[in-house]
């Protein structure tokens, strides 16, 4: 069952106790930025865990990173559809006080299992606000400005994403796994300080729809039980009738969760939104790009750490220059996609992320050379992220009508973290063993390339313009 249209006169606004579109983008933008940077901030933090935890293995504390993933995508689309029904700003400040509990939780964690629990907490609040902060975002601009506020909004996420690694790295080189948490702390308490002072609910919320619990419990299974059988593949406690049987179960889970999709009352996700195919071939790049970016910077801590022998402050100064090109990429990606369309913005950009991993592939070698070797690729994979990452979210929602902004935009960002969380495990799988070569790398790399390129191919079937 869909959500009925709203006239354009109805279409959602926010009112502003400040008077500007800006300051509502302010308030989001630093809890989104808060969120995508924890994505990726523990990517440093993954050898200092494994320390802080001797008693577990890399395939345990990867769920670190995964678990809080796999929650966070789940729970998009049902926060996406409280949004819509209960209130943006209600839901935005319950997942922003949700995510700030998580955090102070996860720095208290005194073994593995607390700190995925807290990983939870912190998911289920970054999944509430995700939704809400895009509708807020776009009810507060004019349509003809809203290309460059969607793209200035995902390149938020996407530098803090990017920044998550170098930043993570020197707090926890200078402070302890611990403060990766804590670093949060400050960030969320002011997003919700500010977000009640500012942010009010300037439209009617629709009427709300009742949670569909075995969609979230089937989805939540099949990423599961799929990244599951990737990290532990080759785990000594685990035998290879074991590994397939978790893995059918992740795609019995997902048949099943398609085929309830199609015949429940209130599903999850509406199949409805996959009518178009601009929205079906977006989502379909998002998935294989967010697998893409996580495989690009976790393995990068592995390389400077094995191959180049760097401590972790220098590898983070040294990711640095990538994040730090990813905001003008984007906000020049944003004005280009506003008069011609994201199609060939985003099969370009692609294809650079693609060049940029073949650098990698063939140029780095067992001794360093950073400013000729790897500066390089960093740079041009940065420029690539900018073009890319921002235009798959605002390509997503382009062709949806306002009243789908919310619901289409959590699709969209839970189908990018399976990417991540796939990104994630297929790493652990290739470079999570002891005494790490170069020629280790190589196929990493060489999936890297074949996404990037599957990436262009599904970019190449969009509708090149946004709706007007």
């Amino acid at each position: 069952m869909s959500i009925p249209a709203r006239t354009s006169q109805e279409e959602p606004s926010v009112s502003l106790k400040s008077g500007s579109p800006w300051a509502v983008f302010g308030v989001v933008s630093l809890s989104m930025f808060a969120v995508s940077m924890d994505g990726t901030l523990l990517f440093a933090a993954f050898s200092a865990l494994r320390a802080g935890f001797p008693e577990a293995s890399a395939a345990d504390v990867s769920w670190v990173l995964n678990a809080y993933t796999v929650v966070y995508a789940a729970l998009l689309v049902p926060a996406g559809r409280l949004a819509d029904g209960h209130g943006r700003k209600k839901v935005f400040i319950s997942g922003i006080s949700l995510y700030l509990l998580g955090s102070v939780g996860c720095g208290l964690a005194f073994d593995v299992g607390w700190l995925v629990a807290a990983r939870v907490i912190q998911a289920v609040g970054a999944a509430l606000l995700t939704p809400a902060s895009l509708s807020l975002v776009l009810a507060a601009f004019p349509q003809d400005k809203r290309a460059v506020a969607i793209s200035l909004w995902g390149a938020v996420g996407g530098l803090a994403a990017a920044v998550g690694p170098s930043l993570g790295a020197f707090v926890v080189a200078s402070a302890g796994w611990r403060w990766a948490f804590y670093l949060n702390v400050p960030l969320a308490a002011f997003a919700l300080w500010r977000g009640a002072r500012v942010l009010t609910e300037g439209c009617q919320p629709t009427t709300p729809r009742s949670l569909d619990l075995l969609g979230m419990g089937l989805l939540i299974t099949a990423i599961a039980a799929v990244a599951l059988s990737i990290v532990q593949a080759n785990a000594p406690g685990w035998t290879q009738p074991e590994l397939l049987a978790v893995a059918g179960i992740g795609l019995v889970s997902m048949i099943a969760f398609v085929a309830w999709s199609r015949v429940s009352s209130q599903p999850m996700v509406d199949p409805g939104l996959f009518k178009s195919r601009t929205y079906r071939y977006v989502n379909l790049a998002t998935l294989s790009f967010g697998a893409v970016f996580s495989m690009m910077f976790f393995s990068f801590f592995f390389y400077m750490k094995t191959i180049w022998s760097y401590p972790l402050a220098l590898a983070g100064l040294a990711i640095a220059p990538g994040p730090l090109i990813v905001i003008p990429a984007a906000a020049i990606s944003g004005r280009i996609a506003s008069r011609h369309g994201y199609r060939a913005l985003l099969v370009l950009g692609c294809l650079i992320h693609a060049a940029s991993a073949l650098w990698f592939l063939r140029v780095p070698g067992a001794e360093p050379a950073y400013l000729t070797h790897w500066l390089p690729g960093l740079l041009v994979g940065g420029i690539a992220v900018g073009m890319v990452m921002p235009s798959l979210s605002g390509a997503a929602v382009g062709q949806l009508p306002a009243e789908r902004y919310a619901v289409g935009a959590a699709v969209n960002q839970a189908i990018r973290q399976i990417g991540s969380v796939m990104g994630v495990a297929i790493t652990v799988l290739l470079l999570g063993g002891t005494n790490l070569q170069r020629a280790d790398f190589d196929a990493v790399y060489l999936c890297h390339i074949a996404l990037a390129l599957l990436t262009a191919t599904f970019c190449m079937r969009i509708k090149a313009l946004p709706r007007q």
